[in-house]
């Protein structure tokens, strides 16, 4: 289609249509002519910068989270174990924060397992101290029974004394009769007075061993009334209360369990001596070393700046939830007190690795290399590219030990002639 066809098609058109598709082109040749302008002025302008002199620090920024120091734990029935109760679940506890006075309730345990296991040693008590009592009578009537044949036998055998003696006026025979029938009497009676000894004995072990039943019945019961009286859980303690946490890092709440092993249901944390925890990866921390200072900002005040230091590095690595690489604990002590801070805070801890004083330093992006030389591109008249040899660095900006001054400048990045610029080592720079 011609021009002189669109204008006429263009004049044709209603007047209210001509001035919208008027405006409409007019802004469009605007934008153009304002991106060939900029484009221009880009490309034309110089990128570059001076080397900046003074402090330089290496730091590592990690995210923590502030805890107390020292705190009180508030904990379950240690008994628990003992009464044969492995799992705990929480029923009722007071809302995270509160602050408690000592003996004030904290939590409630579900008593419904252990209420069972109550009410059965109740039974296995009655029946035990039943089978005691049996084995008592039991042992009366066997030993007075024992006691009456010894009594009975001891007159038989006075009756067998008198046949004997009246034999000696008889024939051989009878008095040789009379002799045994004393004789086999004798021996009943000595052997029924070793049987009652055996018997008492016997009777004795019975008893005892019923009775340690009983005990030990009634000792499993007593730790089961003293353990269901601490399912109510009451405060150590004056102090707030903060939830404990499970292993993977949730708050422990109604409906959570506990065991005696990880019976801590809460604490009671000391506010006046606060750390931050941390878990750093495994590549930075072998930067992070006991002692480093550290500067912490709360996520709830960001510009409120406290002071730390490295107090404590793991040795040993974890894996903590939702993260795919090893990470260290690293604990920083706060040395600021304040009583704002409150456990559970976040907080962005910036910890100094290293720092150095009245040195050069220049941005990564000025930086480039080749093999195992390192170069910048200097601003000289022209552009020269200078092998220079570099000093601390950090996430944004590196230290230059020689190559380069002060009175420098420095481009940001490769000139236009970059690639036909003369390398000048350092040797050449002296």
């Amino acid at each position: 289609m011609k021009l002189p066809n669109i204008l006429v098609r263009f004049t044709a058109l209603p007047k209210k249509q001509r001035i919208l598709y008027g405006s409409s082109v007019g802004a469009l040749l605007i934008v153009i002519l304002f991106l060939l302008v900029t484009q221009k002025s880009a490309s034309s302008a110089d990128l570059y910068i001076s080397p900046a002199f003074g402090e330089f620090a290496v730091t590592i920024t990690v995210t923590g989270e502030l805890e107390a120091k020292n705190s009180i734990e508030i904990k379950g029935p240690e008994e628990a174990r003992a009464a044969g109760i492995w799992q705990m679940k929480i029923s009722n506890l007071i809302a995270e924060g509160t602050v408690v006075k000592k003996g004030e309730f904290v939590a409630d345990l579900d008593k419904s397992e252990i209420a069972n296991r109550l009410k059965e040693s109740e039974l296995s008590v009655q029946k035990l101290d039943a089978q005691f009592t049996q084995a008592k009578l039991d042992s009366t009537l066997a030993l007075t029974q024992a006691r009456d044949e010894m009594v009975n036998m001891f007159y038989t055998l006075e009756e067998k004394k008198i046949i004997l003696d009246q034999s000696s006026f008889e024939a051989p025979a009878v008095k040789r009769q009379a002799q045994i029938d004393y004789d086999r009497t004798e021996r009943t009676l000595a052997q029924s007075k070793k049987n009652y000894v055996t018997k008492t004995q016997q009777s004795i072990a019975k008893i005892q061993a019923v009775n340690a039943d009983l005990m030990k019945e009634q000792q499993k019961m007593s730790i089961m009334m003293a353990t269901v009286q601490k399912f109510t859980i009451l405060a150590p303690s004056d102090g707030m209360v903060v939830y404990a946490r499970e292993w993977g890092g949730k708050k422990k709440v109604v409906g959570s369990t506990i065991n005696p092993w990880e019976s801590t249901v809460a604490t009671l944390p000391d506010l006046t001596t606060m750390e931050s925890i941390t878990y750093v990866n495994e590549v930075d921390i072998q930067k992070i070393a006991k002692g480093q200072n550290v500067t912490l900002k709360l996520d709830a005040d960001p510009n409120k700046k406290l002071s730390g230091t490295v107090t404590s590095v793991a040795n040993i690595g974890e894996q903590r939830p939702n993260s795919d690489s090893k990470v260290f604990e690293v604990r920083i002590l706060i040395n600021d007190r304040d009583t704002t801070l409150r456990p559970a805070m976040t907080t962005a801890n910036e910890i100094l690795i290293a720092k150095a004083s009245s040195v050069l330093s220049i941005p990564l992006e000025a930086i480039h290399s080749e093999g195992t030389t390192t170069f910048v591109y200097l601003k000289q008249g022209g552009a020269v590219k200078q092998e220079v040899k570099l000093g601390l660095q950090n996430d944004n900006a590196a230290v230059v030990l020689e190559g380069i001054s002060s009175k420098d400048e420095v481009y940001l990045s490769p000139p236009p002639s970059a690639s036909t610029l003369k390398f000048r080592p350092l040797k050449a720079a002296l």
